[in-house]
């Protein structure tokens, strides 16, 4: 496992329209996660959920650790995501995406 300083936090926030959550959620936790996770440099991905609503807070968030902050753009990751219904059921309908990477401390 990379030490603390060797790696990054790509963090994404977004909401999806409640009538598709289960599906969301579904296909996220199925098929989109594991694929990612499954990419050379990933350490672990981990999905949250706004545990109380706050106002301008997105509903969900994924952490993904990994070894370079490029790993997004690369082909392989891109490859992944666009893996099984995420990219025609899912990614047409995320709303109020953000996306951070952080470094890890020393």
């Amino acid at each position: 496992m990379a030490e603390a300083a060797d790696h990054y936090l790509w963090l994404v926030q977004l909401d999806i329209p409640e009538e598709l959550e289960a599906e969301f959620n579904h296909i996220y936790d199925t098929e989109h996660a594991p694929a990612i996770a499954k990419v050379p440099g990933v350490i672990e991905v981990q999905r949250y959920v706004l545990e109380t609503p706050v106002a301008g807070m997105q509903k969900y968030a994924t952490t993904y650790r990994v070894t370079s902050p490029d790993l997004p753009q690369t082909p392989a990751w891109t490859a992944a995501s666009a893996k099984g219904q995420w990219k025609t059921k899912i990614s047409p309908h995320v709303v109020n995406a953000r996306l951070s990477m952080f470094r890890a401390m020393p």
